[in-house]
């Protein structure tokens, strides 16, 4: 079992597997890591201690998975509904959100538009 993950996983593989695999997956990986910091701290063998990096990156790349698809879950669950949550917003930048709708700007007042036809 633990074999398995000598290589690192890839994203493109993870994708396609459900949720359960996915937390499976990250719970094996996170006691694999354990068991190579106690060979670490135990003087275990070199080939050991350099696999540490590429199990630490094969949990990040889970964990990425796992968050985008929960995310894409949220988001087709609350499409359509007249408020989107914070976290699915636009970030960009703070001016950029306060600042006003191209809508907003194209408006006139009633006496620019008066003067815009009389003159």
């Amino acid at each position: 079992l633990l074999n398995q993950y000598t290589k690192m996983v890839k994203a493109y593989e993870l994708r396609g597997l459900p949720k359960e695999e996915l937390v499976k997956t990250l719970n094996e990986l996170r006691k694999e890591l354990s068991e190579l910091h106690v060979a670490k701290v135990t003087g275990g063998a070199a080939s050991k201690i350099a696999k540490i990096k590429s199990v630490r990156k094969s949990i990040a790349r889970v964990l990425t998975v796992h968050n985008q698809q929960q995310k894409e879950g949220i988001r087709k669950a609350s499409a359509g509904s007249k408020y989107i949550s914070k976290d699915l917003r636009m970030k960009k930048t703070r001016a950029i959100r306060r600042a006003l709708t191209k809508e907003q700007k194209g408006k006139k007042t009633l006496k620019q538009q008066k003067k815009d036809t009389h003159f």
